[in-house]
């Protein structure tokens, strides 16, 4: 029993981490061409590790991000294979409403904490509405990724 789910949390994380990462692509993609800021991450590593000014760090900033979104997919997708549900209809409705609620948290937890305490930062309020939906973004495709079916081909009944 025990291999069971530790076979079904690795899977899940697995899937997680894919999810994850085709999330931050569609977040990055929504969120650049109204925002048009590199993301948090960029700060972070001028402010903690490489010094100077944010934008001499455009690539390690998105690989940062793009770390950071499987990292978070992962832990999302291990988490909700421990959950068990009535019937598969409830597991996707359970799942995408977990995925958006996470996403916002993600989202609650960058701007009050990434930015307020560790950049030292506080987006404007235009800027902060972008932010949540980018995370919204992240976290109905997390979602709706982890319901999808593993096999490729005809997918209309």
């Amino acid at each position: 029993m025990a291999t069971s789910i530790g076979r079904r949390v690795l899977h899940g994380g697995v899937r997680g981490v894919v999810g994850g990462l085709i999330a931050t692509t569609l977040m990055t993609l929504y969120r650049f061409p109204v925002f048009r800021a590199l993301p948090p991450t960029a700060d972070f590593w001028a402010k903690y590790v490489g010094g100077g000014d944010p934008e001499a760090y455009p690539g390690t900033g998105l690989l940062l991000h793009f770390l950071y979104g499987g990292a978070a997919g992962g832990l999302f997708g291990a988490g909700v294979s421990l959950l068990e549900f009535r019937s598969e209809r409830h597991r996707h409705l359970a799942t995408i409403g977990l995925s958006l609620v996470y996403g916002l948290a993600l989202s609650v937890l960058g701007t009050r904490f990434i930015f307020r305490y560790l950049l030292d930062e506080e987006l404007e309020p235009a800027e902060a509405l972008t932010f949540h939906v980018g995370h919204a973004v992240f976290g109905l495709t997390l979602g709706t990724w982890m319901n999808s079916k593993e096999r490729s081909g005809e997918v209309y009944e």
